[in-house]
């Protein structure tokens, strides 16, 4: 039997909602990982930057732009031995066009050979931008399979827990 971890980036706060500015006290990408580990009991895992997002949505994309156009290398508070899991899912919020750089931060050096990654991504619209071809570059030696997107504003509604169980049908059979 295969070991599976979900790991995540999320941001609380200040996010963009179908055209305007909502505050949510729990990201759009914790519910889909959470829904994710709770359909396939997998171990769940939160990547967390030592230096907090802000809350104010403006203010955090506008550093999330700088850090990527910069290639920042991001500090995390923790990790995460992946050794013992064969199935890993990485979820994050599309910030300008990919993942954001705690994403990659989590993502480079770890070695990866025979695991499967399975991206997910939230949205508004954007899709996994190009964060799929990203996660190939930098996990050499891994099997990525076809990333989920799904928009933000409807990870709370009824249908988005069947979108997530048909999408872990096609990507796991």
């Amino acid at each position: 039997m295969s070991k599976k971890l979900v790991v995540y980036f999320s941001h609380k706060g200040e996010n963009y909602s179908k055209g305007k500015i909502v505050n949510l006290e729990k990201g759009n990408t914790e519910i889909v990982a959470e829904m994710i580990s709770n359909i396939l009991n997998a171990d769940i895992f939160e990547i967390v930057a030592e230096k907090e997002y802000p809350f104010n949505y403006n203010e955090c994309i506008e550093i999330a732009k700088k850090e990527l156009r910069e290639n920042s290398k991001i500090k995390l508070k923790q990790d995460v031995d992946i050794k013992e899991y064969d199935t890993i899912f990485v979820g994050y919020p599309n910030w300008w066009g990919t993942m954001p750089m705690p994403v990659w931060t989590f993502l480079e050096g770890k070695d990866f050979n025979n695991k499967k990654i399975l991206p997910f991504c939230t949205n508004e619209g954007s899709g996994l931008g190009k964060s799929e071809s990203d996660i190939k570059k930098i996990t050499s030696g891994a099997k990525v399979l076809k990333g989920l997107a799904i928009n933000g504003s409807e990870v709370n509604n009824s249908n988005s827990e069947g979108k997530i169980r048909k999408w872990l049908e096609e990507v796991l059979e």
